[in-house]
């Protein structure tokens, strides 16, 4: 998916247009325990109320591609034969009506909740105090409007209709007593602690949305926290191995960059690797119908020979991205670097630049001491106050 298909199916999400058909959700506690259900027609929601159901479900198409919002591709044994498929398409196929399909998923996402809370708890009160959950489910219709080779839309040839499931799982905590102005007498009582329902943590799109169509291999997950993506939920309800997090992925190839080039990895490199990268995203970004940017070994092989690096060195990063990725991966392009952050640190300064001026950072050797050395400007201020470098 790209970031025009995701606009274009949060459009639907527009509480003015009441597109979706129907909302199921299940309130339960952190020990998964099934509080409550409910069924509610879309149309037949209060403004207000449609307005903070659509924009949960929003949240969940919004994010970062690589890191919030992450593929999930499943295999052709997977959709023939695979049970988590299985249900995943009777949700969409009955619009959400197969009770026995909708109950199990309840069962399938309280599991998984319960189990991350047991893991994470660190005594028995911490784990029974815990938030409770609203998971919240979504179908929609879309009849795809026809597009011709100009970009014009023609309704009336729409031969396509999307059908999709959404899911939000979202956390519910206590909120605090309060004192409340009540205009019914001009004055202020107290208010009782309420529950409020919190952001989506976690939650998918089934099928993908591809070229205007479902891509029925495919899946797109979203979690809140790039490094967590709760790899739990994603063994058991898609039936995946769970992807390595964006975090880690970063660091795991800093790491692969830092020990391959050893005395090789010189700030000029890092220089190169930062805005050569930096620059294809931005690329990228320019085309909306392009799908997100991820780079392969060989691409960043090109970029370090491009520098100087050693033959020896750049098969060393091979052989170590292979043992880390797998040999043919691909990496999101987000993941590899900080586009917007050039940052220089050592044990006691630290100093971040803009990155498309990172040229202004250099390195020498005086006295046979190393330094890092910024060309500074008449502009130059010190805690805020603009201050003048003399001779």
């Amino acid at each position: 998916m790209n970031q025009k298909e995701l606009s274009e199916l949060k459009r639907r999400l527009n509480p003015d247009k009441r597109n979706p058909s129907v909302i199921r959700g299940c309130y339960m506690t952190g020990q998964g325990e099934v509080l409550s259900t409910f069924q509610k027609p879309v149309y037949s929601l209060p403004q207000e109320e449609n307005e903070k159901y659509m924009s949960i479900f929003k949240r969940v198409l919004s994010g970062n591609f690589g890191q919030n919002l992450l593929p999930v591709d499943f295999s052709a044994q997977q959709v023939m034969e695979g049970q988590e498929y299985a249900l995943l398409s009777a949700l969409r196929e009955s619009t959400l009506t197969d009770e026995e399909a909708v109950s199990q998923m309840w069962q399938q996402v309280a599991a998984c909740i319960a189990a991350e809370h047991a893991h994470e708890a660190q005594s028995i009160n911490e784990a029974q105090n815990a938030a409770n959950y609203l998971v919240l489910m979504l179908h929609d219709g879309y009849d795809v409007p026809y597009k011709d080779n100009n970009g014009e839309i023609d309704r009336e040839r729409s031969t396509t209709v999307f059908h999709y499931v959404l899911m939000a799982i979202c956390p519910v905590k206590q909120g605090k007593d309060a004192l409340c102005y009540q205009t019914v007498d001009q004055d202020f009582h107290n208010r009782p602690a309420d529950w409020i329902v919190g952001m989506p943590e976690s939650g998918f799109l089934f099928p993908a949305f591809e070229e205007r169509t479902a891509n029925i291999y495919q899946a797109m997950y979203y979690t809140k926290s790039s490094g967590d993506p709760h790899e739990l939920f994603m063994q058991n309800v898609f039936g995946v191995e769970p992807l390595m997090p964006a975090v880690q992925q970063k660091e795991t190839f800093q790491a692969i960059l830092e020990e391959t080039l050893a005395e090789e990895c010189s700030i000029g490199v890092m220089q190169t690797v930062h805005d050569t990268v930096t620059n294809l995203i931005e690329e990228r970004k320019s085309d909306k119908n392009a799908q997100p940017l991820s780079l392969t070994k060989t691409d960043v092989k090109t970029m370090l020979e491009s520098c100087g690096v050693s033959e020896e060195k750049q098969t060393a990063f091979e052989e170590k991205y292979d043992q880390s990725f797998g040999a043919y991966s691909e990496l999101p392009a987000v993941n590899m670097i900080t586009p917007r952050q050039f940052q220089v640190e050592t044990a006691s300064v630290s100093i971040k630049v803009d990155p498309a001026h990172s040229d202004l950072v250099q390195t020498r050797i005086i006295d046979g001491k190393c330094y890092i050395m910024v060309l500074a400007d008449d502009n130059v201020k010190v805690n805020g106050v603009c201050v003048k470098i003399r001779e």
